[in-house]
């Protein structure tokens, strides 16, 4: 028998052709044998002829969609731009810290390093080397004793840079606010007294540290929700310390209280007589560091991505570790 169009074969007779992998079959309403193939689409995949299912938070579609696989986990490498650019930054920053201080230790008997406060400096040197060196724990791949030291000292190198230079700065302000009224020289202007007030700022930041890893201990987790767009191709999931950015700011905020004192007695001390050589290079260093701050704050909520988000931190420590 010849059919229609020349051909001999039996043409099928079927009402809809069978569905291909990850498509399911939406059957027509008042056909029993008849449907539409639909795609699972998104993050589904597969479950049976007539079903899709979503695949777990941890997991996207595999390429036919008959199944899932593992969503793949990424995290800051140390050869990506957004590492290496803060990393070359801060290790410059190190470098230039230790030399300054190995100078700063071999001419430690010398007239101008004794009029600088040799106490103060060296804990103001050990403020900025932390500064810089907490970039390499940011860009290091989280773990418990990571996300450990990153609490510990992200804080801690701008708590001890700021109280070194409030106290500084109090004490100018101290010394020539007396000296108006009296020649009797004011209390705690000796380098103990200094060294004690510093101390006791730094304690401060310490004790909220303890506090912060006894209530909630520290650890990484992987986060597959900030890097999960339309497409499962694109899906990542990120390896992180389970820190918010508002504790990231909290952790800091300690430092910006630090800072804002210590930028009122800078500028309450901007009329201390030219030749005392310590009072306007940190009031130009509070007001500078301000300007950063401004900056860094609204950039660092408004990053969308989770490198850049990641990288805030380095680079705003990187930022202000150079100010000083």
């Amino acid at each position: 028998m010849q059919w229609g169009g020349g051909g001999t074969e039996i043409p099928p007779s079927v009402c809809s052709l069978p569905c291909r992998p990850g498509e399911r079959k939406k059957m027509v309403k008042g056909v029993p044998c008849c449907w539409h193939c639909e795609v699972c689409d998104g993050y589904r995949y597969q479950l049976s002829e007539s079903e899709c299912a979503p695949c777990p938070i941890d997991m996207r579609p595999s390429p036919n969609r008959t199944g899932c696989l593992p969503t793949p986990v990424a995290k800051l490498e140390w050869h990506s731009t957004w590492a290496a650019v803060p990393v070359s930054l801060a290790a410059v920053g190190v470098l230039a810290t230790a030399g300054t201080a190995l100078v700063f230790v071999r001419h430690r008997d010398t007239p101008i390093v004794r009029a600088s406060g040799r106490e103060l400096s060296c804990v103001l040197l050990c403020g900025i080397f932390l500064t810089h060196a907490i970039t390499f724990l940011m860009v290091a791949e989280p773990g418990t004793a990571i996300c450990a030291l990153r609490r510990l000292l992200l804080g801690l190198g701008t708590s001890i840079t700021y109280s070194a230079l409030l106290t500084k700065t109090n004490r100018i302000y101290r010394i020539f606010e007396r000296g108006k009224r009296s020649v009797t020289p004011p209390r705690f202007i000796s380098p103990a007294s200094q060294l004690a007030i510093t101390s006791a700022l730094i304690s401060v930041q310490l004790l909220g540290v303890f506090v912060w890893l006894g209530v909630q201990p520290p650890h990484a987790t992987v986060d597959y929700e900030e890097q999960r767009p339309p497409d499962p191709e694109q899906a990542r999931g990120l390896l992180k310390c389970d820190m918010l950015e508002l504790s990231i700011l909290g952790c800091l905020g300690y430092s910006l209280v630090l800072m804002v004192t210590c930028t009122i007695y800078a500028i309450k001390s901007r009329g201390v007589p030219e030749t005392f050589n310590e009072a306007k290079p940190i009031g130009f260093t509070m007001y500078t560091t301000c300007i950063i701050w401004l900056a860094f704050v609204p950039i660092f909520f408004g990053t969308a991505g989770s490198a850049e988000k990641v990288q805030a931190p380095d680079d705003a420590h990187t930022s202000l570790s150079m100010s000083p």
